[in-house]
This record gives C-alpha cells, sequence and structure tokens, in this order.
C-alpha cells in the first residue's frame, strides 16, 4: 500500500483510541463491578465531582483495589483527580500506580499547572517502580480562561494524550444553562479541536450536556455534531450513552466499503501514471485518497480493539 507516499502527519506517539471513557464514581461498589462489562473503550474512575467533600478520602484510598475489577475488560483505566491542591498531592500519589494508564486533570487553565503536576507525577512514576513518561495526561477544559491559554497548555507536555470539552462546568462560568443546539459550546468546542488537531492530541467533547442519560436521541445529537466539528470520542456518566459514542465515533459500513473501492481503484491509477480517477462517478485525487486511508485505519483500530475485549472477556469465562 502506498499509504505514507503523499506525506500525511503522523499520530502523536500517545494516541489511541477512546470514542467512549465511561466515569464511574470510584465509590460505588456496583458501578465498580460492572465496568468492564459496559463496553467502554476506556474506564475513568472519578475521585472529583461525583465524590462527596466527606468521602474524598477513603475514595482515593480504593484505588488500588478497585483496579483489578476494572481493568478486567482489557481498556485502559484513567483516575480524574481533584484540583485542589492539597487534594491532588494526596490524589496523585495513589494514582500513579501500576495498572493505571493515566490521569484526567480537571479545570486546567495554564500551562504553569501542568508543569507543575508533571514533576510531581515524575516523582510519583519513580516511587511506584513505573517506566518514566508511561503516566498519560486527560486535559479537562471548563472555563473561558483555559481556552485563552489553551495553545501553550496543549504544548506543554509529551504525556498530553487528550483534551476534553467539560461542557457543565463551561456554562456556569460563562453564567448559562446549557441550550439544547449547545450554541455556547461552539466557539471552545472548536478552538480545543483546531489546537488538538495541529498539535497530534485527541479532542474529545459533546456539543450538549453530559447528563442527557435518559433523552438519548438528544444526547446522540450532542455528539454527532460534536463530530462533525472533529471530536474523536467523548466522556459519558451512564452505560446506555456507551453504545451510542461507540456508534456515533465509528466510521459508517456503507463509507468503509466505499473507502477500500476509493483506495484500490486510486493505486491502480497511480500505478498507470495517473494521480485522479473516477469511483462511482465522483473524482478522486490524493486528498480524497488520503481521508480515504484515514477512515480505513480507524476501521482498523476499531476492529482491533472490540479484539481485545471479547478476548479479555472470554478469558474471565474460561
Amino acid at each position: 500500500m502506498l499509504y505514507m507516499l503523499f506525506g500525511e502527519k503522523e499520530k502523536s506517539m500517545n494516541q489511541t483510541l477512546q470514542r467512549s471513557t465511561l466515569i464511574i464514581p470510584i465509590n460505588n461498589q456496583r458501578f465498580v463491578e460492572k465496568a468492564h462489562l459496559r463496553g467502554a473503550d476506556a474506564i475513568m474512575l472519578d475521585l472529583e465531582d461525583s465524590i462527596p467533600w466527606v468521602e474524598k478520602e477513603n475514595a482515593r484510598k480504593m484505588i488500588h483495589s478497585v483496579l483489578p475489577i476494572v481493568t478486567k475488560g482489557g481498556v485502559p483505566v484513567y483516575i480524574r483527580i481533584n484540583k485542589n491542591t492539597e487534594l491532588m498531592y494526596k490524589d496523585l500519589k495513589f494514582s500513579i500506580y501500576p495498572g493505571v494508564t493515566g490521569i484526567c486533570i480537571p479545570k486546567v487553565e495554564s500551562a504553569q499547572e501542568i508543569r507543575d503536576l508533571e514533576k510531581l507525577v515524575e516523582t510519583f512514576e519513580k516511587e511506584a517502580g513505573l517506566k518514566p513518561g508511561s503516566i498519560l495526561f486527560d486535559l479537562l477544559i471548563e472555563s473561558p480562561l483555559g481556552i485563552i491559554n489553551l495553545v501553550e497548555i496543549s504544548n506543554t507536555s509529551s504525556r498530553t494524550q487528550s483534551i476534553t470539552l467539560g461542557p457543565e462546568d463551561y456554562c456556569r462560568e460563562l453564567g448559562v444553562e446549557p441550550s439544547v443546539d449547545g450554541i455556547e459550546l461552539i466557539h471552545p468546542l472548536a478552538q480545543i479541536v483546531t489546537i488538538c488537531k495541529a498539535r497530534g492530541i485527541i479532542p474529545h467533547g459533546l456539543l450538549g450536556s453530559i447528563g442527557e442519560f435518559r433523552d438519548l436521541v438528544k444526547f446522540e445529537h450532542y455528539a454527532q455534531r460534536a463530530k462533525q466539528m472533529g471530536c474523536e470520542g467523548a466522556t459519558c456518566i451512564h452505560p446506555d450513552q456507551v453504545k451510542i459514542l461507540n456508534q456515533v465515533y465509528s466510521p459508517d459500513p456503507t463509507k468503509v466499503e466505499h473507502a477500500r473501492k476509493v483506495v484500490d481503484v486510486f493505486e491502480e491509477g497511480l500505478k498507470k501514471g495517473t494521480a485522479s480517477v473516477s469511483v462511482d462517478g465522483q473524482m478522486v485525487d490524493i486528498p480524497v485518497y488520503n481521508r480515504a486511508k484515514t477512515l480505513l485505519s480507524k476501521q482498523q483500530e476499531i476492529s482491533e480493539l472490540e479484539q481485545r475485549k471479547l478476548e479479555a472477556l472470554k478469558r474471565l469465562n474460561k
């Protein structure tokens, strides 16, 4: 295959497929025990918004005992820590541990925060016997200040795998209620997508509220619009939302078949000395060819991920 012939941008080494990331309150035993059965591409154990203040200390102490349970599904596990300085230090000390893929850092507003955090993570990696740089970052942008500083923030750490828009807190910072059409989120989400794509970072988000777990039609609408803007996945808080995100952020099967045809016909054209061919009455040139390859590559990633999930569950049933 001639996949790199025309200088496509390489993926960041940290980029991994995460169409759906299911947020689980770490102190909810029922949710924890079933997390690996929900089909999510990643699990996020929450120490922040879903944990009452008086339970924070007990919650972080659960991480090590919970990890063997939530990793049974064969997908990455992240820990969402608290922004409060004292809580953050303690959260990190427990979170930097074998079996944890990364940490989600909420309410990021400056590059200096990430630089300071990286030093702490490096220290705790050594204490835990982890390879330096193994813990990845998911940065959660939840304020206009975070958007203003996003260019510098995105360029601060090689650990940054993804950047996510937090719609609820962002709307609170604006002083508005989340709207049905998500008009108040268009600008920040567009900023996140644009900067992430330029940096080789994965943009995540919804063009609407994450809390719509009863109205799944509305939730799917939020996800579809975010996908059209360039997002590659989103977090969710309910198992019913996982299936929707996995479907929305997967290529349409008919488009996959068309992409295979485009690649085959175009590459046959190259052998004959032309970089412009016709497929089903449409002109195919280099940009169309590259877009088709990107779609096929993503479909291959999804197939491999779903196979890993299936094999992990099969091992549990033996």
